[in-house]
């Protein structure tokens, strides 16, 4: 088990970014109780009340957060009869251009995916926690594009979740993920970028200790929770992590960079 000292302070969770895209959507992860969780559409009585819903859901976007839409994002929210703070794209999925208070239009000539430039917006106004929805499913490319915007976010030392299809998905750069002993299932590690160094993964049923991780090579893939704390840490490198989303989110950490 790797003990490096955590960064105090890292990823405090104070101003969070909710962004739906136009892949698939099954809705925002909550909470019935601690420890256990799981996927579903937010309740009518949530629905009433959406932006007070924080303290009673674990990842719905409640008072003060950011919700944003990209895209065909729009039409799942609609559904759901909550209206984002912010409609950015170019629209392409949605097929037409909705009137909002807070339309930001791209051209579909761009450099960027729609979730991207939803990312990059609200890093502008000052986020660094996001959960991202409807980043998965649907076009390949689009998912393979949002699990590379995973790994650039946590290379800048933000905190994403990429939240769907029964799983959560997050990178992370030089940290360390905690998971509860109440934790189950599958858990898999990929390496982002050509190595990945002082890999350990503890409390697992397959575990490693001061490993090194290559891109070309799926060592870490369908590892599994024992009934015990586990954890995954990377001294020097980023991983890509994804497990059950009946676990919720785990404690996330940063090493201090001596």
């Amino acid at each position: 088990m790797y003990d490096g000292e955590p960064e105090k302070g890292a990823y405090t969770v104070d101003r969070r970014c909710f962004i739906v895209g136009a892949g698939e959507f099954d809705g925002f992860l909550t909470g019935s109780q601690s420890g256990k969780y799981r996927m579903e559409q937010v309740s009518e009585r949530v629905r009433g009340d959406v932006r007070k819903a924080a303290d009673t859901v674990l990842s719905v976007p409640g008072e003060g957060d950011l919700l944003i839409a990209a895209d065909g994002g729009y039409r799942y929210l609609k559904g759901m009869g909550m209206e984002p703070d912010v409609l950015l794209g170019d629209f392409d999925s949605l097929e037409m251009v909705p009137e909002h208070r807070h339309l930001i239009r791209h051209s579909p000539i761009k450099d960027d995916t729609d979730m991207a430039l939803a990312v990059a917006y609200a890093e502008a106004e000052g986020y660094q926690t996001f959960f991202l929805y409807g980043g998965l499913g649907g076009r390949l490319d689009h998912t393979l594009a949002n699990l590379q915007l995973l790994t650039q976010m946590a290379r800048k030392g933000q905190e994403a979740w990429l939240i769907g299809q029964g799983l959560i998905l997050t990178a992370v750069t030089n940290g360390r993920l905690l998971f509860p002993k109440q934790a189950g299932g599958m858990i898999s590690v990929f390496c982002q970028g050509e190595q990945a160094r002082g890999v350990y993964e503890s409390g697992l049923k397959y575990e490693l200790a001061n490993a090194v991780l290559t891109c070309d090579r799926a060592l870490g893939v369908s590892n599994e929770f024992t009934g015990a704390p586990g954890s995954i840490a990377v001294k020097d490198g980023t991983l890509l992590v994804m497990w059950d989303a009946a676990n919720g989110l785990p404690q996330r950490e940063m090493f201090s960079v001596r």
